[in-house]
């Protein structure tokens, strides 16, 4: 099924509200966010500005665009941030039980490693 589909073409947003475009047609200037934060940018508060609608799986599909003009750049974290986010991925890693740093997270369903969970369970 092709995604370009005419009814989905609605520059002037009479019909959908928003200026509507189809899959890949939008025009230069608009960005979705994944776009603007490969770029280093975010919306900055801007209000949505256009739309993307295309035929998807489970009925039509929509991304939403912004205006490049106004995007900001990303906030860049302190090192204090930095520190924070560190320990808490390490405390995801640090099992309760025995105190080991494993390389994976800890299962939250569990509450401590998959060793100390296995010899529980085992006895």
């Amino acid at each position: 099924m092709a995604r370009i589909r005419a009814a989905f073409f609605d520059p002037d947003g009479s019909r959908y509200g928003l200026p509507t475009y189809w899959w890949r047609g939008a025009p230069d200037g608009y960005a979705t966010r994944r776009q603007l934060r490969e770029r280093g940018l975010n919306p900055g508060r801007q209000p949505i500005a256009a739309q993307i609608l295309w035929a998807g799986i489970g009925g039509t599909r929509v991304a939403y665009l912004y205006r490049l003009d106004l995007a900001r750049p990303k906030r860049t974290p302190s090192p204090a941030q930095l520190r924070a986010v560190r320990r808490a991925l390490l405390a995801r890693r640090t099992c309760p039980t025995c105190r080991r740093v494993r390389p994976y997270y800890i299962p939250r369903s569990l509450g401590e490693c998959l060793t100390c969970a296995s010899v529980e369970v085992a006895a």
